[in-house]
């Protein structure tokens, strides 16, 4: 049996054309994250990337990571604003690698919507873009997917994977913390990209809509939900450079807090037989992470698993330098404060909620003190 009407590509739902007109699009701002070492340009098979400046490094190791934004494109796509979420993709890999001290190079995208939209493709490249600029990274390719059938006209997900480069004497890690060293926080801008379906779910149990207004978060909960994450690599690699020179940083170990919480990303760079204190006393989260706890009656401890409530990233460094790290941050207009330090582990204290080995690394412990000021 034959079909009545010919079958074609367009009739199954994809729009060869639509994604030639994106890219179009996109090219420009692409072209904004170009550099120098980048060969070529968008739409070859694959990204070009000059190596050569590696023959300056002593022994250089590649980093990578790839990660996606998670149920926070849902967001994106109800308020039909698409050009912040690419913040929010580009921190979540480049910040992975960053914390051991590599320099990002270069990223690719993946995008993959029920139907292509060039506009809205557009946009959600834009922000992957003008991150990749904050970020310094070159973006040099990515894939645009039509999936009709699998995701609804107005749906789509977002992933990307990022490479950088380091010495090999100069990863950042546990085997450089020692007992005494001073951990930093770094305020996060918001919810950052984790815990969106925490977040989701307590909204529709109280049945507040992403319109309402609200008075403690200043604006309407869909811009606070929407608010990029903070992108850190420029930030954290001064501190890694400062560390390379006489400028009085010592800079041991540093932690992207994502999925997991503070706590457990924190355990992931500290080694056996040490533990770190974090006084929760120290800091103060951003109103909507205790809106969040109230109208879901969500348990602290759950919502310290789950959100990054207002610490972005930690930096740990020796006592001698807290002053100078300090101020490198804060002149940078990044909130950053004494957030605990690291000590001995101590099997007989009893004190806080204790968290020991985390996404697989058997590692430090973290002990939490005090309470938070939710």
């Amino acid at each position: 049996m034959t079909a009545p009407d010919p079958v074609t590509y367009a009739a199954a739902g994809v729009d060869v054309e639509a994604g030639d007109r994106a890219v179009e699009l996109m090219k420009e701002w692409v072209a904004k994250t170009r550099r120098p070492e980048v060969v070529g340009g968008l739409g070859g098979f694959a990204g070009l990337f000059d190596v050569s400046a590696l023959l300056t490094y002593r022994r250089p190791l590649l980093a990578t990571s790839t990660d996606g934004v998670g149920t926070k494109v849902q967001i994106a796509q109800r308020l039909d604003k698409h050009d912040t979420i690419g913040f929010d993709l580009v921190g979540m890999v480049v910040d992975d690698i960053v914390v051991a001290g590599a320099e990002p190079l270069f990223m690719t995208d993946y995008v993959c919507t029920g139907k292509v939209v060039p506009e809205r493709i557009a946009a959600l490249v834009s922000g992957i873009a003008q991150a990749c600029v904050v970020a310094g990274c070159a973006l040099v390719g990515g894939e645009t997917a039509e999936h009709p059938g699998l995701l609804g006209p107005d749906e789509y997900d977002v992933a990307g994977a990022v490479t950088g480069v380091v010495e090999a004497d100069e990863v950042l890690g546990p085997d450089r913390v020692r007992p005494g060293d001073v951990l930093l926080g770094m305020g996060s801008s918001g919810l950052h990209s984790n815990g969106y379906s925490l977040v989701r779910r307590v909204l529709e149990v109280a049945g507040w809509g992403l319109e309402r207004y609200v008075d403690e978060l200043g604006r309407t909960l869909g811009e606070e939900l929407l608010e990029p994450t903070r992108v850190y690599a420029q930030d954290v690699l001064d501190l890694a450079r400062a560390a390379r020179t006489e400028d009085g940083v010592d800079l041991h170990a540093m932690t992207h807090v994502t999925g997991g919480g503070l706590a457990a990303n924190l355990a992931r760079v500290l080694p056996r037989g040490l533990e770190a204190l974090v006084h929760r006393g120290s800091w103060t989260p951003a109103p909507v992470f205790g809106l969040v706890r109230r109208l879901g009656s969500v348990p602290v401890p759950d919502l310290e698993r789950t959100l990054n409530l207002g610490v972005g990233m930690v930096a740990v460094v020796a006592p001698d330098s807290v002053d100078a790290a300090l101020a490198r941050l804060r002149a940078r207009s990044l909130d950053a404060w004494v957030l605990g330090e690291v000590r001995a582990a101590d099997t007989d204290d009893t004190s806080g909620d204790v968290v020991q080995g985390a996404k697989g690394v058997d590692g430090g412990a973290v002990r939490m003190l005090g309470t938070q000021p939710l």
